[in-house]
């Protein structure tokens, strides 16, 4: 088979792995020149090592993503910090920690010990999980994750300090109108699972490096190669003028929408095209970091306060230095989800007040912690289109289209998962097993 993968993404690029392996000769169309779609390296002269275009965190329960990784021949294990779960404010007024004890005892225990909640939100958080257990892990899907929250009666604060930044982190929405459904999806996997389904993975390299740099040299990469022309039919499918006898359209889903648009309609396919436009996107702000001197967090990853009327808007805070294991520099990524209005900000005052927040929470956690050292070097990074809007009763495509040699393949189809990297490699795999059923 002569396959064709559109997007070096992580959904294509878990498709040309599983296409590859199933004897097909792939070829892969990126109109960028690195791979790993909107988790990539990213090069920039004040930094002496690759930034990523957002800051991105794996879980446990990421089996098919681990997986795909020990394939390309990449050693989770030393590519990712493993830890049990821990979420740590930096101005130290929240903490809690997974002990490392059989699931789910793991997670009461670490509910009931946690610090900076009060024993009747401890109780409540505990109720919310029986209750998510009680519904199967399948709420409504016309319900928001505040109606979820206020259903099992969390209070205002504890919905401030946990469930609010929990939801941002996983699915880029704010709890007004995110997805219950896919919340309960998320919570299920990682923290009704096994123990070390709980644990968080952080990157210690860049993004690329992680696997997609190692799928990419198992294929044909055509590196600055826009598809401008899409023709599939039951025979095969022309690609700019060349024929496959196959192909995973793996890009988001306006440009899948504007390459089928024709070809849509000549099947009379309009609910796949109505579909793929009715996605709204929402935006991650990433501010890198570099400090004059080294300096050391008390976890590689902890929680942010914020503040909108300041214009502290980051939400978690990671320690780039500790996770790279560079004890000799000092570097820092700030991430703030849903960030609709940081891209009409002045620039460099959003810098500032993030580097404010930063320097005044530090100050105020109880292990005085040294002061932060001065910043040499700020780069924002504001991904506009970083995930779907996670709302709830959003119709996501499958795999299949109309035609049998043509697939879809993104973290926008129906995983079952928001926007994360796990759903994109899944839908990557599926999409493969969707032209070819011995790939897996």
């Amino acid at each position: 088979m002569k396959a064709a993968v559109i997007g070096a993404g992580w959904a294509g690029l878990a498709a040309s792995v599983a296409l590859r392996e199933a004897g097909a000769k792939v070829t892969v169309f990126e109109a960028g020149h690195t791979p790993g779609g909107r988790a990539r390296r990213v090069f920039h002269g004040d930094f002496d090592a690759p930034l990523d275009n957002g800051q991105h965190l794996l879980s446990g329960a990421y089996k098919h993503t681990l997986a795909l990784m020990r394939r390309v021949g990449r050693n989770p294990d030393a590519l990712l910090m493993r830890r049990p779960l821990r979420l740590a404010s930096l101005d130290g007024r929240f903490h809690l920690s997974a002990p490392r004890l059989p699931a789910p005892l793991h997670m009461a225990v670490a509910i009931l010990r946690a610090r900076g909640l009060s024993w009747a939100d401890r109780l409540a958080t505990l109720r919310l999980m029986r209750g998510l257990k009680a519904m199967s892990w399948t709420p409504p899907r016309d319900w928001t994750v505040l109606h979820l929250l206020h259903y099992h009666a969390q209070s205002d604060a504890l919905i401030r300090q946990i469930w609010d930044p929990l939801c941002l982190a996983a699915l880029n929405t704010p709890i007004a109108t995110a997805s219950a459904a896919l919340f309960a999806s998320v919570l299920r996997d990682s923290l009704a699972g096994t123990r070390e389904d709980s644990d968080l993975l952080l990157p210690c390299t860049d993004l690329s490096a992680l696997w997609p740099d190692a799928a990419a040299r198992q294929v044909t990469m055509r590196y600055g190669s826009t598809v401008r022309q899409l023709h599939p039919s039951a025979e095969g499918i022309d690609i700019n003028q060349e024929r496959f006898d196959a192909a995973v359209l793996a890009v988001p889903p306006t440009f899948a929408a504007r390459l089928l648009d024709a070809p849509l309609r000549e099947a009379g396919a309009l609910g796949l095209l109505e579909a793929l436009k009715a996605f709204e996107y929402l935006p991650i702000a990433t501010l890198n970091l570099r400090l004059a001197d080294p300096w050391r967090l008390p976890e590689p990853m902890m929680m942010l306060r914020e503040d909108a009327a300041r214009g502290h808007a980051g939400q978690w805070l990671f320690d780039r230095a500790q996770l790279a294991g560079d004890a000799k520099a000092g570097e820092l990524a700030v991430v703030a989800s849903a960030a609709t209005g940081i891209g009409d900000r002045n620039r460099r005052q959003v810098i500032e007040a993030m580097i404010d927040q930063v320097a005044e929470q530090a100050a105020s956690h109880p292990s005085r912690l040294p002061p932060m050292p001065e910043v040499s070097a700020a780069e924002l990074f504001i991904e506009k289109r970083a995930t779907f809007a996670a709302v709830p009763g959003l119709t996501r495509p499958l795999n299949s289209t109309p035609w049998p040699t043509l697939a879809l393949a993104g973290d926008w189809t129906d995983t079952g998962y928001p926007g994360v990297l796990e759903g994109a490699v899944r839908s990557g795999l599926q999409a493969a097993r969707v032209l070819n059923p011995r790939a897996d």
